[in-house]
């Protein structure tokens, strides 16, 4: 799985100088499309999810932007997914954190791509597990996070934890550096440059684990 991290530039930007260079997945961090009306975008005034189509029809793989969704009033901060000219949807940003000016949105999505299934970890839903565990337990055979603003070495080691208690690759594209985690918890790729391709080795370990619990108590129905 050949991924390209953009920290930097917008769709534009990247079309005229690397559109020929072949990868599966290209990612931008909130910077390539910054504000999206949805009530602009239907009547026609902006084409910013149009243009992020129109790029992976282009590059003929598999686009994921940042992008701050306007609904009416209501700011959420979101994901765009869209391959070879199709958009397949948009991921919002589930968890709210004492009541910042973008609300949460509702449901954790994966992506069945060409480039494989991709679960999509939005901004500071990276600070929650449950949103890792639930893409590694639906199948996700990579989680990418789209973020800001990185916080020192703070999301790195949470890329790396959640790789390893979950059992899916993490790759973490922000604004002015990109990352990558695998299965064991190790930093695969870390840099700082506005443009870089790595190559993601696909890893699907499975392992059985048994725990004692309370609960769970079922009585045995007698006449059976």
């Amino acid at each position: 799985m050949r991924i390209c991290f953009v920290t930097d530039g917008d769709l534009g930007e990247y079309g005229e100088k690397f559109i020929g260079a072949e990868t599966d997945i290209v990612c931008f961090s909130f910077h390539a499309l910054g504000e999206v009306s949805y009530e602009r975008e239907l009547k026609g005034e902006t084409s910013l999810f149009e243009d992020a189509a129109l790029l992976s029809k282009e590059a003929k793989n598999v686009v994921v932007c940042g992008c701050y969704t306007d609904a009416r009033g209501v700011r959420r901060k979101s994901v765009v997914v869209a391959e070879k000219g199709r958009i397949l949807g948009v991921s919002d940003m589930v968890n709210r954190i004492d009541g910042t000016p973008f609300r949460a949105g509702a449901g954790i999505k994966i992506y069945d791509t060409s480039a494989g299934r991709i679960g999509i970890i939005v901004a500071e839903d990276l600070y929650f597990p449950r949103v890792i565990e639930t893409l590694s337990i639906c199948g996700a055979e990579l989680a990418l996070c789209i973020f800001e603003e990185l916080n020192e070495s703070l999301e790195q080691t949470l890329i790396r934890a959640g790789a390893f208690l979950y059992g899916v690759p993490v790759c973490l594209c922000a604004s002015g550096f990109a990352e990558a985690a695998d299965v064991g918890g190790k930093l695969l790729f870390a840099t700082p440059k506005s443009h870089s391709v790595f190559d993601l080795k696909r890893e699907q370990e499975y392992h059985l684990v048994e725990t004692r619990q309370r609960g769970f108590f079922l009585k045995k129905k007698n006449g059976f």
